[in-house]
């Protein structure tokens, strides 16, 4: 029997980390300069920092991103916000920092951008993450109409998410499908999988919403192969190509 689909107030088309390579990924200009493309929503990376700062960034480490190195979640963020996030793309963004998620919110709220947060703890910090994340978008999200959507690798992030802020949608993030998916899916209590595109069939898409579970799929670059994805019916497709693939038409 086919399950209802949950309500999914998301665009059809998300900027990967911001703004995907044109700008230092997981940094408020990317977040801008998607919006410039005409994107309405972000995929962004979340960790915290050593003092429990939630702040953007995608490695467990600084030294591809930053002007630091180590451990991301060595420094307090005091520290963390003087690095430089930018010089590593182009001089254009020297200076740049790393922004935290309450700088985020504001940005996406007043500009009415949607996101998908993926919460990326270091290791060993993957229940504290997922609380502290969950009950921060709880908080910096408070009484907007449309809630960022969590998503994670770890499990244990998302189980700590449910239990801190079981109201917030959720999203099971993988790069392979066990064959027990919806049994995981369904023990999260998330509302979509989030896949390697490569992963989707139209079948197993068919088999998702069937579950009652919508579809985001990352991360796209070929205009063909995200328009193949649309019309298999997924719900977000998250892609770089900000500026070639016009999310207005796809709507």
């Amino acid at each position: 029997m086919t399950k209802a689909l949950p309500r999914w107030p998301y665009p059809r088309l998300a900027a990967h980390r911001g703004a995907g390579k044109l700008a230092p990924e997981n940094t408020l200009a990317a977040l801008r300069l998607g919006a410039t493309h005409g994107y309405r929503m972000a995929e962004i990376d979340v960790k915290l920092s050593a003092d429990g700062v939630a702040f953007l960034l995608h490695d467990e480490t600084l030294q591809r991103t930053t002007s630091a190195r180590g451990r991301a979640d060595a420094l307090t963020w005091r520290d963390l916000a003087l690095l430089d996030a930018g010089s590593w793309h182009s001089p254009a963004y020297a200076g740049e920092p790393l922004p935290s998620l309450a700088a985020v919110a504001a940005l996406c709220r007043a500009g009415g951008i949607a996101l998908n947060i993926e919460i990326k703890p270091t290791p060993g910090r993957e229940r504290e993450t997922g609380a502290a994340v969950a009950l921060d978008a709880q908080a910096l999200w408070s009484g907007a109409k449309v809630a960022p959507l969590l998503s994670s690798f770890a499990e244990a992030s998302l189980d700590a998410a449910r239990e801190a802020a079981p109201e917030l949608p959720r999203a099971y993030l993988a790069d392979r499908l066990p064959k027990d998916w919806e049994a995981r899916v369904s023990k999260a209590g998330c509302v979509a999988v989030d896949l390697d595109h490569q992963l989707l069939t139209r079948a197993r898409v068919d088999a998702f919403h069937a579950a009652g579970f919508r579809v985001v799929a990352w991360t796209v670059n070929e205009t063909a192969r995200v328009g193949k994805l649309l019309d298999w019916g997924v719900d977000t497709v998250i892609t770089d190509a900000v500026d070639v693939i016009a999310p207005a038409a796809k709507r």
